[in-house]
Parts: C-alpha cells; sequence; structure tokens
C-alpha cells in the first residue's frame, strides 16, 4: 500500500512538472492587420488564418487588432509592447516606421514585420519574392487571352507593388511578344488598399478597351476588379489568399502570397524559442508565392497550360528563368 502510494505521488509530481512545462512554453502572440479588416478575402485574411492555423495547433490563444488607419500603427504596436507580449507580428509595409520607432524603445520585446526590412536586433522581417509568383499568373494570363491585351490594377503605388506589375508583365511576355499591355494604381496613399469602388471603375475602363484578363494586386481594392469581371463576362486574377471562390469561373487564377505561412512559422519559432532576427525571404523555392487551382478554376486552366507552368517553375527555382 505504501508503494503504491509512493507511486501514485510520483505520478501526480511529474503531471504537474510536464504541466508547468507546457505551460511556460506556451505564448500568446500578437497579429496587428493592415487597414482592410482581417475578413478582406486578401493580404488580411492570410495573415489570420496563419495565426488560426497557430492557435489550432499549439492551443495558444493570440490577440489582434484592426486599425482603420495608418495613425493607430504606432499606438497599437507601444500598447502590445507596454505589455510586455510574447512576440507582436504587424502585416504590412505601411508599419515600418512604426515598428522601427517602437522596437528601439522596447529592445525586450519581439517584432515580426511582414514586407518591410528593419535592421534591429529584435526585429525579423519577412519578405516575398512576388516577382516569381507574378510571373506565373503572368504566363497564364498569356496563354488565355483571346484579345491579345492583359491588363494590371495596383493598389497603391509603391515599390512592392511594382514588383508584382513587372513579374506578371514578363511572365506574360515570355508566353507571346504581341500583347498589348494596360496598367493603372488605385492611389498613392494608404486608402488605396480599400477602394474597391475605384478599383471596379479602372477594370470596367480596362475591358471597354479590350482588355480580357486582369490581374489585381490592391488587396481588398481587388475585389471590385472581380466583381467588374464578374459583371463583365471577362476574366479577373486574384492575389494573396486563393480568391478563385469569390467569383467561380470569373476568377482565372490567383497568385498566391503566403502570409498565412509567415505569419504561422513566426508565431511557431517564438513558441518553440528558435525566433530569429533578421532578414528571411519567401520565394517560389520555399512555398512563399505560386498560383492557385482549385476546382472553381480547374476548368479554365489546361493540362498544357499545367505543363508550362510546370516547367517554368522549376526554371525559377534553379535559376534559369530570372
Amino acid at each position: 500500500m505504501k508503494n503504491m502510494t509512493k507511486r501514485i505521488v510520483a505520478t501526480l509530481a511529474a503531471s504537474i512538472m510536464i504541466t508547468s512545462v507546457a505551460a511556460a512554453d506556451s505564448i500568446q502572440p500578437v497579429l496587428l492587420y493592415d487597414i482592410g479588416g482581417k475578413f478582406d478575402k486578401s493580404f488580411n485574411e492570410a495573415a489570420h488564418n496563419g495565426a488560426e492555423l497557430f492557435k489550432d495547433e499549439f492551443g495558444d490563444d493570440y490577440r489582434d487588432f484592426e486599425p482603420s488607419s495608418e495613425t493607430q500603427y504606432e499606438q497599437a504596436l507601444k500598447r502590445f509592447a507596454r505589455r510586455k507580449a510574447d512576440l507582436i507580428v504587424a502585416v504590412g509595409v505601411g508599419y515600418s516606421v512604426a515598428v522601427r520607432n517602437v522596437a528601439k524603445r522596447y529592445p525586450d520585446v519581439k517584432f515580426t514585420v511582414i514586407d518591410a526590412i528593419i535592421d534591429l536586433p529584435n526585429v525579423q522581417s519577412i519578405t516575398f519574392k512576388e516577382n516569381e509568383g507574378s510571373f506565373l499568373v503572368g504566363m497564364i494570363a498569356a496563354m488565355k487571352t483571346k484579345t491579345k491585351s492583359v491588363g494590371f490594377i495596383g493598389g497603391m503605388d509603391i515599390p512592392l507593388i511594382r514588383r508584382f506589375e513587372r513579374g506578371y508583365r514578363q511572365g506574360a511576355e515570355f508566353i507571346r511578344s504581341d500583347l498589348t499591355f494596360t496598367e493603372n494604381y488605385v492611389g498613392t496613399t494608404p486608402s488605396a488598399w480599400n477602394d474597391p469602388i475605384k478599383a471596379a471603375e479602372m477594370a470596367r475602363s480596362q475591358y471597354a478597351r479590350g482588355v480580357d484578363i486582369i490581374f489585381s494586386a490592391a488587396g481588398p481594392s481587388g475585389l471590385g476588379v472581380i466583381q467588374a469581371a464578374k459583371d463583365s463576362g471577362t476574366l479577373a486574377i486574384g492575389v494573396d489568399s486563393n480568391q478563385n471562390h469569390v467569383a467561380p469561373g470569373s476568377v482565372l487564377t490567383s497568385m498566391l502570397k503566403r502570409v498565412d505561412l509567415a505569419v504561422y512559422q513566426a508565431m511557431k519559432a517564438a513558441r518553440e524559442g528558435v525566433w530569429q532576427a533578421g532578414h528571411r525571404t519567401m520565394s517560389l523555392a520555399e512555398g512563399g508565392v505560386d498560383y492557385a487551382l482549385d476546382d472553381h478554376n480547374a476548368g479554365l486552366i489546361t493540362e498544357e497550360m499545367k505543363m508550362k507552368l510546370t516547367d517554368a517553375r522549376a526554371k525559377i527555382i534553379s535559376g534559369e528563368i530570372v
């Protein structure tokens, strides 16, 4: 009986120790979205999905914040930094200045910023090779166009979005050299990400001029482009998240930018104690970008197209196509 009691006590003690270790390993990270809301069916929603994946896998909850303007970026960062958040993940190039300022003030807090590069010992910067994924959807547009006229609508006119445009154009020209290419940008301020009405007007104008496929790299504004494609019986290409389901049959494909993977990996690394500051780039080779193929657009992408895309993907990864 005494031996049994000892075994029970030992088992309970071991159980308490395991529980304590598990509790010590758990974290509560913070996710700060860009303008447009967490359910924008694009950039922010991808970030949200990554945080949800982390929560589902590890059981650790997270806090998040949806700003209504850029003026709230630094305020939100300071608020969570003062509370000694385990990790603050800020998504969007608009956070560049705010993260730099707050990270300097709170050197003991970890920050991960997506789409910006900040050289500080407590900041992890994650960027993507958007041009590689855009190259693939440019190929798709060139293989699918009937009018030989394709378009691009960007959100805010910044170098980041120019990378989408350049990759898209080069991918299209890789397939054929007889294309007409039209581009527009919604604006030059952060409000450009959240103006689907203006983006729809630009898209209707392009479609009226003979463009039959438009790639929109415009965040929530891009939903206006998809609606215009649906209304006019033409095609759009989505961005960031898989937007094929938004208007099945009208969305040719989506350029996947795996913000979800970046957020998940940052939170997971912080939980496991292996998070590191510095700059990391997510390319086609790392699964950071790609094109979307599912039941919603399977009828639009032929086997011949898939073969050419598979070949191009391999050549981009090997460095044969730059």
